[in-house]
């Protein structure tokens, strides 16, 4: 029978009123609550963790927001936000009320590893709690990670990550990227832009830091109808505005974002020369 058969069968709710999909972060448990269930929530919320004993909380999630990329997130059952999980042997202690993270990036997270190359210097423009920059410095011979966070939350959460992992290749900064691509040039051997939306915006900073030859994997999002001509087209004028060439290593489709709508990353090559 599947979970949601069975919270129906625990709530005595019709299966129609169950949320149709959840995700759990370490112990805590993450729903969105459809409209016509509202006033069942708290129901739910104790039907799911009578049936999952292991999990010590459950949240209502309504949508990740702003530049920042906070959730809104409500405690349903159970005492608290914060939590350990652990993916692909990598620990990540987050807030889930400050803090988004996603599940449904897990095969690209394993797809980069797979590309890192001994002794790079990598620049990971959006930090965040480390969801990129952690499992590089764990699981590859990267030479240094440079992972830079605007969110306060964060980037706290990252410092504490990069402790709690026992990693010492990973230099944090609290602030913006742009900043730090007015600081430096020829920087990096690869660069990683795991942000959207807009992110087209920092593509001509990310060409500034990139070294010749360098990698960029440039993440957004993007109707159907604007693959892939738009995203090309972005990439083909931030290289313009620097006086640099590009070739387009790999694109693919990461995750369904909305109907219609795409999470899609851009593998390209920097060429100064």
């Amino acid at each position: 029978m599947a979970f949601k058969q069975k919270l129906a069968k625990v709530t005595g709710l019709k299966p129609s009123l169950i949320p149709s999909s959840y995700q759990i972060l370490g112990d805590i448990m993450l729903l969105k609550i459809p409209n016509a269930t509202q006033a069942e929530k708290n129901k739910i919320a104790q039907g799911a963790m009578l049936l999952l004993p292991y999990v010590r909380s459950v949240c209502e999630i309504k949508e990740v927001k702003g530049e920042l990329r906070q959730p809104a997130v409500k405690l349903i059952a159970g005492e608290r936000t914060e939590t350990i999980h652990t993916e692909n042997s990598v620990k990540y202690h987050l807030d889930v009320s400050k803090i988004m993270f996603s599940k449904g990036n897990l095969n690209e997270r394993q797809r980069l590893i797979k590309k890192i190359k001994k002794d790079e210097t990598i620049v990971d423009m959006f930090a965040g709690i480390g969801y990129f920059s952690l499992p590089i410095a764990k699981h590859t011979k990267a030479k240094k990670i440079v992972a830079i966070e605007k969110n306060l939350d964060a980037f706290r959460f990252l410092k504490n990550n990069i402790q709690l992992n026992s990693l010492a290749n990973v230099q944090t900064i609290w602030g913006d990227c742009k900043d730090f691509a007015k600081s430096v040039t020829n920087f990096a051997d690869r660069i990683i832009m795991g942000y959207f939306p807009d992110t087209e915006e920092f593509l001509p900073y990310a060409v500034r830091i990139a070294k010749n030859n360098a990698i960029v994997h440039f993440h957004n999002i993007y109707s159907a109808k604007d693959l892939w001509k738009k995203p090309l087209k972005q990439i083909e004028e931030a290289c313009s505005q620097q006086s640099c060439g590009f070739e387009v290593l790999e694109k693919k489709k990461v995750k369904s974002y909305k109907p219609g709508v795409f999470h899609v990353v851009v593998d390209f090559r920097i060429i100064k020369e």
